[in-house]
């Protein structure tokens, strides 16, 4: 019982493979490849890359801002020294 079921499976998938549908299926695929390939995309994995430069980056220019704010608070408090 169980090899009819074998055999009917694996004759299924030869008559997929042979049908006009897995023809246009390939077409479709090689015409969506062709015009994703013209189109100025990027990869996950460059996206992710270019997402944690930036997160560096603001952090980094979160942290010079507020040193800027500290020596200009400095620079604004009256002289104390005299």
């Amino acid at each position: 019982m169980n090899n009819f079921f074998n055999d009917l499976q694996d004759k299924l998938n030869q008559a997929i493979e042979n049908s006009p549908a897995k023809d246009i299926e390939r077409n479709v695929k090689a015409m969506m490849t062709q015009g994703f390939s013209k189109l100025d995309l990027v990869t996950r994995e460059e996206f992710d890359i270019q997402a944690q430069v930036l997160a560096k980056t603001r952090a980094k220019l979160e942290a010079l801002e507020l040193r800027v704010a500290e020596l200009e608070a400095k620079l604004a408090a009256p002289d104390t020294k005299a």
